[in-house]
């Protein structure tokens, strides 16, 4: 008898060693005997359905094999150990168990482990494939579908039987009846022969044959008729009848614009070619080239595509224009440069008819009858208006066509294509634009100015606005305004370019001079105050005086000595959008250069051009959507976006747009709170190489994208050069005065007087390998800091442990050699430039301490203006010109350029000090126009505290930075200047009178200065995050909103007043009387912009009790009822308050509006639109409508007036015992005149 089962050992052998190379799973297992219940490693490999092991690795013979057809794999727990707590237990625990279960009895089972669960979970994984189990399913289930079907096919087979035998039994029954008609006509023929004849030859038979088959058509008829009526009457046939009298008046357009380029061509360009060519030419070639451009080419491109139009009209009604589009569309781009020269050659033109003959030749040429009397200019403007015509085609064309049209994804490509070039074609139309006004300014100006000369000058805007006579430290000369004529002395026709500031003065020709001190205002050497100082005496009441319609720039050139230039805008609108503009481009500029520097040699494009023509900054994406209008920096708005986003464009280094700030920081309340916003910027700041996107990095290691691929070799990169579009960042203005809360300047330096920077410990702000802390290196001691780079803590010259690290770090010794590099080239420049003496740089103590925070520790602080300095201390270089010299000096003795690691080191630099400037921009924007953030929630101050301290602890911060973080400190920490102004509370303590004033007592005027006063104060007392949410219309409005709660009862107090006083009088003389002299307070507080007053009044006179005394009225004079018309028509709520909001675009602050006019804004905003969209972005488009009513209001809360407040008068208007209410009214009003019998 045979014991053992033969097999092929070789062949085995062959799948072993297949199984060791190519197998699914390889590795070792822990195997445990099934004799000796120990567990012995192993190494395994998987093949097909073959599990072999080894003794190791190295075996070239297996130890075993396994056949894992039909077997199950799972999870076993571990075993319990003999000894609890043990490490060699602990140990095993840990380790993964699984079990193969062979499908058959007397197979043990296979009992393995592996040391990681990851690799446990991949054995079982694969074992389990390798069993064919879901393949022994697969086999199942396909079984039981073909029992399945034999049986049908079974059942079929039997049915067909049935049925032949029926077919069958059919026939036969067939071919008996057959035989049985057979002889039954038989039979008719032989009884009636004649019968059938007389039959056929009846007309009656015929008539009613005729009749029955005109029926039939015509049922067949009237069939169809409806038919193609319900086709005509559908969408679809409509849709299509659109789409081809589309194309039809497309082929029509088309033909039209040959016929027009033919007149153009062959009546003028020919013809004055020809003249061109004569004895006496009028006309040079040159101008016949310069007038026509390539208008000959483009007529023939479109005689092509009109043809091919007209062969596809032949083919109608299969109307196929995608492929005409495509053969088109690269043909197009001749256009490129007819429009980019049409301006240019109208001016030739224009020239060109100076000369008489050309004159006299042109208009014999406009006569010929072609012409119908339209000029050349006519003619050669046609070519400009194609390509948008073909796009609003286009368009039409695909609202008209079905979404499963053969032709629709080419004809929205072809749209696509069309609708870039056209973009591309007003980018460059605006850019010839932009130059075009540009040398026309320059034209205007008598003198000339060389700075419009610059291709890369943007025109902004221009108006006329007045400049107040200012002395020295910019502060207004008292002396001269009450003999100065603003109006017509100070008035200045303004320029607004992307770089720099134009004021000039008009002479009575009406030619222009630029100023000669201040006539060109550098805006990287600006600062601009939007608010006047309320901590200087001299400027405190010039804001009053002007009606807050004043800002200030204050200019520090390097090169001498810093001047203010203050200027009044003609309305609040104005203002707002002067100030608006010159802050986003002062901070466009700075962000621009510090991004330049990072840019390749030979990039042509400039940093606004790369930001705005990245399609990538503006593409819809998952988690953001942008809109077709643009913002203040000329990019798409935000439409939806994730929080996430939102946060990511507040700190994206690249640009920053004052709307986008201003919107975000009105109603970030709705989406996020203030601390996720806080932690962000901290982020920002301590990690930005971490924090920041990786997209929002892109632009910083962006190259010239025109010439190159995405990667080039290092041999064919060009070197690294650091060049300034515009001045860096690094030299940033000079304040010599402190700026309050309201006008925070990011660029103070420490001191005007400094002229370069302390860049020894820039490069390491972040680096992990840095050994300077707080401690050992100190800020710089005061605004007088020389620029001492050769000593000091902070020279890693002097710091042996330093120099240790940094030769094991080659990055970090590579940015001490740049360092070193800019410390040689600046001493260089302090001893050359050395020529201001000491005594000039003493300055005011209190003015330049840029913390006074009580919790900054003391070895942050600057030391005393007194403290001695070297002569280096007075270095005249400018920041922007160390830099320059420090990076040229950096690359003696080497290539011009940097190597790929001193690059990377360099931008790393650059990204830090950008995410600090954003980050203190922000905080800056945060604090001076949204304070009441930090008045009303003290533990959001401390943080803000606790983020600017930890900056200015930093060693590496640089002078500007440092100068701006102790502004925004400083503005955080004062108290809080509202508390001079008076409040509500204030004034009711106040009401302790023993003999209130009667109405017969007060006068007009007093009691509408009073009403003005009281309503401004509760108007101003409302802050704005009350303005989110409709908490006035909750059921906890006296929670949510309370202020916005005793704005309300305010104005229902003072209307009830009103009509009070009045129902008080018995009779009609004094009645009248009272009525008269509450619509002349009305009036005066209309004409003190108090239109919540003028509104409280009317209304009360509007009241039922009131209006129904006819007697009264009767009495009142025609001036008086006009005059209230007059009132009434103005705060009229008719078309939304339309006059009221017409009035009050027209008028400056102080004023206060109707709350309710906003309220009522808010309250359809928040019910028309949600906050989030359906995949949980935020509404931003919502959210900008919302901030645009909340800074409306707030422009009118942050001017108050100045009317002295009158205990008496207010204790009046605040009695409540005078106030009656609305029934008693009423019937005091029956009482008074009874209704009459009807």
């Amino acid at each position: 008898m045979q014991k053992s089962v033969r097999y092929n050992e070789g062949h085995a052998l062959y799948l072993a060693l297949l199984a060791r190379k190519e197998g699914t799973k390889r590795g070792y297992l822990s195997k445990k005997t099934a004799e000796t219940s120990r567990w012995h490693e192993k190494w395994f490999a998987l093949y097909q359905n073959m599990l072999f092991y080894f003794e190791s690795e190295q075996s070239a013979r297996p130890a075993g094999v396994y056949m894992l057809e039909g077997c199950t794999c799972e999870r076993a727990p571990a075993p319990k150990g003999a000894s609890v707590g043990s490490a060699k237990d602990a140990a095993l625990d840990k380790q993964t168990y699984f079990t193969v279960l062979f499908g058959h009895e007397g197979q043990k089972p296979l009992e393995l482990r592996c040391e990681e669960e990851v690799d446990g979970d991949e054995w079982v994984e694969a074992i389990h494939q390798a069993s064919y189990s879901d393949i022994l399913i697969e086999r199942e289930v396909l079984m039981q579908k073909y029992i399945h079907l034999v049986q049908i096919v079974e059942t079929e087979k039997i049915s067909a039987n049935q049925l032949r035998h029926q077919l069958e039994d059919q026939d036969t029954e067939i071919e008996r009846l057959k035989s049985e008609i057979i002889a039954l006509n038989k039979t008719k023929e032989r009884m009636r022969p004649y019968q059938s004849n007389q039959e056929e030859d009846d007309p009656d038979i015929k008539k009613i044959k005729k009749v029955q088959s005109f029926m039939r058509g015509w049922l067949c008829r009237r069939k169809w008729k409806t038919i193609v009526q319900d086709y005509i009457c559908s969408p679809h046939a409509e849709s299509m009848r659109k789409r081809n009298q589309i194309v039809f008046n497309m082929v029509e357009a088309e033909s039209e614009y040959v016929h027009q380029l033919y007149i153009l061509v062959n009546c003028f360009l020919r013809p004055l070619r020809m003249a061109a060519s004569s004895k006496k030419p009028p006309i040079s070639h040159d101008d016949v080239s310069s007038v026509f451009l390539n208008s000959e080419t483009i007529m023939f491109l479109h005689e092509i595509f009109h043809q091919g139009l007209k062969a596809r009209i032949a083919n109608w009604p299969t109307l196929i224009l995608a492929d005409l589009f495509d053969i088109l569309l690269p043909m197009l781009n001749i256009y490129q440069e007819f429009v980019r020269n049409h301006q240019y050659s109208l001016q030739v033109l224009a020239n060109c008819k100076q000369n008489r003959d050309f004159d006299k030749l042109l208009k014999q040429y406009e006569a010929n009858p072609a012409c119908e009397g339209r000029m050349l200019e006519t003619f050669l403007t046609y070519p400009m208006f194609q390509i948008p015509r073909y796009i609003i085609t286009l368009h039409e064309l695909l609202a008209h066509t079905p979404h499963e049209h053969v032709e629709r994804k080419s004809l929205e490509f072809a749209k696509s294509k069309l609708e870039e070039l056209s973009r591309v074609m007003h980018d460059e139309v605006s850019e010839t634009e932009n130059i075009r006004k540009n040398l026309a300014i320059e034209r205007m100006i008598v003198e000339g100015c060389d700075i419009l000369l610059d291709t890369s000058q943007t025109f902004i805007r221009q108006g006329t606005l007045i400049q107040v006579p200012s002395v020295e430290r910019g502060k207004l000369s008292k002396v001269r305004l009450g003999s100065l004529s603003l109006k017509k002395e100070g008035e200045r026709q303004c320029f607004l370019f992307t770089k720099h500031f134009l004021i000039c003065t008009r002479s009575s020709g009406g030619k222009l001079h630029l100023l000669k001190a201040g006539g060109v205002l550098s805006l990287i050497e600006c600062t601009l105050i939007e608010e006047t100082d309320m901590n200087d005496d001299d400027s405190k009441g010039t804001g009053q005086v002007f009606g807050h319609l004043d800002f200030k720039i204050v200019v520090e050139p390097p090169d001498a000595p810093p001047f203010t230039v203050v200027l009044l805008a003609p309305s609040r609108q104005e203002k707002a959008a002067w100030t608006s503009d010159i802050s986003q481009c002062i901070d466009n500029i700075r962000c621009n250069g510090l991004m330049t520097i990072v840019f390749e040699e030979n990039s042509k494009v400039t940093v606004p051009h790369m930001i705005k023509s990245d399609a990538r900054l503006h593409r819809d994406d998952v988690d953001i959507c942008f809109s077709k209008t643009l913002n203040s920096c000329k990019v798409p708005q935000i439409r939806y976006a994730s929080v996430e986003r939102l946060l990511e464009r507040l700190t994206d280094l690249r640009f920053l747009s004052i709307d986008f700030l201003n919107t975000f920081l009105h109603t970030y309340r709705i989406f996020t709170t203030a601390a996720v916003v806080l932690e962000k910027l901290a982020d920002i700041y301590k990690r930005p190489l971490s924090s920041i996107p990786v997209r929002s990095l892109e632009l910083f290691f962006a190259t010239n994208q025109n010439n190159r691929g995405d990667h080039l070799t290092d041999a064919k990169s060009p070197h690294l050069c650091r060049k300034f579009s515009s001045p860096p960042p690094l030299s940033l203005s000079r304040t010599s005065s402190p700026v309050r809360t309201r006008k925070l300047s990011l660029s103070s330096p420490l001191n005007s007087r400094i002229g370069a920077l302390d860049l020894s410990t820039s490069s390491l702000a972040s680096s992990p390998t840095s050994t300077y802390s707080p401690a050992t290196s100190p800020p710089p001691t005061s605004s007088k800091v020389p620029l001492d780079l050769s000593k000091g803590p902070s020279s890693p010259e002097q710091s042996p442990g330093f120099a240790e690290e940094n030769s094991e770090n080659p990055r970090i010794e590579l940015c001490n050699k740049l360092r070193r590099s800019i410390r040689r080239a600046v001493l260089e420049s302090v001893s050359v430039d050395r020529t201001i003496p000491e005594s000039a740089s003493t300055v005011d103590t209190p003015e330049l301490s840029p913390c006074r925070s009580p919790s900054t520790p003391r070895h942050l602080r600057y030391r005393p203006p007194g403290v001695q300095t070297t002569d280096n201390s007075h270095c005249s270089v400018s920041p922007a010109s160390a830099f320059a010299i420090a990076t040229a000096a950096a690359g003696h003795g080497s290539p011009p350029g940097f190597n790929n690691t001193e690059r990377t080191c360099d931008k790393e630099f650059i990204i830090r000090r950008a995410a600090t400037n954003r980050v203190l921009n922000v905080l800056r924007h945060w604090v001076s126009k949204h304070s009441q953030d930090f008045e009303l929630y003290n533990e959001l101050k401390m943080n803000v505290l606790n983020l600017l301290e930890e900056v200015l602890r930093d060693p590496d911060l640089l002078p500007q930075e440092r100068k701006a973080t102790a502004n925004i400190l400083r503005a955080l920490s004062q108290e809080d200047q509202d508390d001079t102004h008076l409040k509500m509370e204030d004034i009711l303590q106040m009401l302790e009178s023993p003999k209130p004033e009667c109405f017969e007592t007060l006068s007009a005027m007093e009691l509408a200065e009073q009403i003005t006063l009281l309503d401004h104060i509760v108007f101003r007392s409302i802050p704005y995050e009350e303005f989110l949410g409709q908490g006035w219309m909750k059921l906890d409005k006296n929670e949510r909103t309370p202020y916005i709660m005793k704005t309300s009862q305010h104005f229902n107090d003072m209307s009830n007043l009103v009509a009070s006083q009045i129902m008080n009088y018995t009779d009609v003389g004094s009645r009248a009387n009272a009525i008269e002299k509450w619509v002349a307070v009305a009036d005066i507080c209309r004409c003190l912009h108090n239109y919540n007053g003028v509104l409280e009044i009317t209304s009360a006179l509007n009241r039922s009790a009131v209006y129904r005394l006819k007697k009264t009225w009767a009495k009142i004079s025609k001036q008086t009822k006009a005059l209230m018309d007059k009132l009434q028509k103005t705060v009229s709520s008719e078309g939304r308050f339309k006059n009221l909001r017409e009035t009050l675009k027209n008028c400056n602050p102080p004023s206060v509006p109707y709350l309710g006019m906003y309220l009522t804004d808010l309250a359809f905003i928040e019910e028309g639109t949600p906050n989030f969209t359906e995949e949980g972005l935020v509404n931003f488009s919502k959210m900008r409508m919302i901030s645009h009513i909340i800074r409306e209001i707030r422009q009118f809360q942050q001017t108050s007036y100045r009317i002295e407040h009158q205990q008496k008068v207010t204790q009046y208007l605040l009695d409540k015992s005078l106030i009656i209410d609305e029934d008693t009214l009423y019937e005091l009003s029956l009482k008074i005149e009874p209704r009459l019998p009807a």
